[in-house]
């Protein structure tokens, strides 16, 4: 990691605690605050690569087509039963972002893209999370899909694939039928944007 020579950050300590699928750090930063002062933060840093995520719409049936799966971070948080409705999202693992989301759509849903617009990158949990998620968005026809989908067998992924009217999925935000940040953020985006796909 490059550290800008003009920063306020300074990185003073950082040792590995764990690191398999997660590298997990502690780390101890010296800030020079904006009135001059001098402070030192204790904090512990996530990291378990880039990723990237992609809503799909059917323009035809003004469908999106999501994905459900269990989730151990929200059913430790509390989230009902850890089963969470999802755009297709994974780590990239190496690859491009464009690479690695229309590989992931095709493990996860089945469909083939070849479309994919690039929206944005986001950091969901910034404060301990170092995961960058490029964001993007693609049309399928939801009659056309050649794959099997529902995850990758040994990845423990056991993936169900749904389809629902673009309304619906706006509605299930109010009422915490989908409750994924990224998810969220590009509803958001095709409720600003829905013109891009009539």
């Amino acid at each position: 990691m490059q550290v800008d020579k003009t920063s306020p950050i300074r990185i003073v300590e950082q040792t590995t605690v764990w690191k398999r699928f997660i590298h997990l750090r502690t780390i101890v930063l010296e800030q020079t605050r904006s009135d001059g002062r001098v402070e030192f933060l204790n904090r512990e840093v996530h990291d378990h690569g880039a990723a990237a995520a992609i809503l799909l719409v059917d323009p035809g049936r003004q469908s999106v087509v999501l994905v459900r799966q269990f989730r151990p971070g929200a059913f430790f948080g509390g989230h009902r039963d850890g089963f969470l409705l999802e755009i297709p999202a994974g780590l990239l693992d190496g690859d491009s972002p464009e690479a690695a989301v229309s590989r992931e759509v095709m493990e996860e849903t089945g469909y083939a893209i070849s479309d994919a617009r690039y929206l944005f990158d986001s950091y969901s949990s910034p404060g301990t999370l170092t995961e960058r998620v490029s964001c993007f968005a693609a049309r399928v026809d939801t009659a056309k899909r050649v794959g099997r989908g529902g995850g990758v067998d040994g990845e423990g992924e056991d993936i169900e694939i749904v389809e629902m009217p673009i309304d619906d999925a706006y509605g299930l935000i109010a009422t915490g039928g989908i409750v994924d940040a990224k998810t969220i953020m590009l509803l958001l985006w095709l409720m600003l944007n829905r013109a891009a796909f009539a």
